[in-house]
């Protein structure tokens, strides 16, 4: 018989009931500290009090109206990230995925509205991840994802990397031509491995496109708010987009993303060129604008960073400590990765059961991307949890 549920995911034996700050409680009873905050997605914990009395205000309000209507939640977020960011104008959206999908079509209609229609290429990077739309798989070019569902979208050129600045800067103006439109990267790659691009680098495609008249994009659907120690990732390298995707983080656990831009990158998306049912809706901006509020608290970024140092310095010792398991440690901030000697599926078992959550990525690498309120206390005792893993699969290889 075919499952009522879809069978698209493959799901660990455990269901979670209610979480409280950087916890998880399974139906069991069992108690886990969570090192995954739902891919990226509870940056402030769970059940943080804040977002949860703005939820719980608006839904007593109103839910829904459409976009056919003003909804001044939209507009006092929408002024929030401008006054933060580089942007000038922001679309909301429910979703990361769509927030590409816009960042796409702003970037092709960008150049139609110069009266370049031929100008529809976006250039990405290998290992990327964009979400799951037509588009989105596309534009990440991973095989997996694209397989069995025709032809990829047209428009999608896409480099391979290696991590040398130089040569991947060659590289993206090797594949930069006449129909090239946009570059889209995202500054560390979460579900290719936790891949770091240099400032180095990222400054030289601001150059790139500035040079040849092109849109930069920048995915930081992971990345963003303040998942790295800025409130986005880009900031390190002392650089801006022309236009920005960010989902996650922004909406604390509740389904929001947006697509932020400058007036030029946006002109020509004029009325009637996108639009969404949900996208923007009062609860998402109940509660993303209470988010903001939290990552632009004074202080706040302050705290990540040092938690951040004090994990990573911790993490350092972690695979020292344990070489066959073990082979470096990657990201910034708290986006962190472990690459792994061993298969990272079995170290997340192992943690799992040590009563730990942690991801897997791309490239062998296990996904370190607690909540940004992590305490250093709950830092040391993912590390040692992370350590009692190590040890039961050193235990496992021995007996075998």
């Amino acid at each position: 018989m075919f499952p009522a549920l879809l069978p698209t995911y493959n799901r660990a034996d455990v269901a979670f009931v209610r979480g409280e700050g950087s916890y998880l409680f399974a139906e069991d009873g069992r108690r886990y500290l969570d090192f995954g905050a739902g891919i990226a997605v509870n940056a402030f914990g769970h059940a943080n009090p804040k977002l949860v009395a703005a939820l719980t205000e608006q839904a007593g309000k109103l839910w829904h109206t459409s976009n056919l209507f003003r909804v001044p939640g939209q507009e006092s977020l929408a002024a929030k990230l401008v006054a933060n960011t580089f942007a000038d104008t922001v679309f909301f959206t429910n979703s990361g995925a769509e927030a590409c999908e816009l960042a796409f079509k702003m970037a092709r209609r960008y150049h139609y509205a110069n009266g370049n229609p031929e100008r529809f290429h976006i250039v990405s990077f290998e290992g990327a991840f964009h979400g799951r739309t037509l588009a989105g798989i596309a534009a990440g070019g991973n095989e997996k994802y694209l397989e069995g569902f025709g032809p990829k979208v047209a428009g999608f050129d896409q480099v391979k990397v290696t991590h040398d600045a130089a040569r991947d800067l060659a590289a993206a103006k090797e594949a930069v031509n006449e129909k090239t439109a946009a570059l889209v990267i995202e500054p560390i790659q979460g579900e290719g491995g936790i891949r770091s691009f240099s400032a180095e680098f990222l400054r030289g495609l601001r150059k790139l496109c500035d040079d040849k008249g092109l849109l930069l994009i920048f995915d930081e659907i992971q990345t963003g708010t303040g998942r790295t120690g800025k409130l986005f990732a880009h900031e390190w390298a002392g650089i801006e987009p022309d236009i920005m995707a960010i989902a996650k983080g922004i909406g604390g656990g509740f389904p929001l993303g947006a697509c932020l831009a400058t007036a030029e990158a946006a002109k020509g998306m004029t009325t009637g060129t996108h639009g969404s049912t949900y996208g923007g809706n009062p609860l998402a901006m109940a509660v993303g604008n209470a988010a903001i509020d939290l990552a632009t608290a004074p202080g706040f970024l302050d705290h990540v960073n040092k938690v951040a140092n004090y994990l990573n310095q911790q993490l350092g010792a972690l695979v020292a400590g344990h070489p066959a398991i073990f082979e470096a440690v990657r990201g910034a901030g708290l986006m962190l990765g472990l690459k792994m000697k061993v298969p990272n599926g079995d170290f997340i078992a192992a943690a799992r059961d040590a009563g730990l959550v942690v991801l897997p990525a791309g490239d062998n690498v296990v996904r370190l991307l607690p909540p940004l309120t992590l305490s250093e206390e709950e830092a040391r005792e993912g590390v040692a949890l992370m350590g009692k893993a190590a040890s039961a699969l050193e235990m496992k290889v021995a007996a075998q």
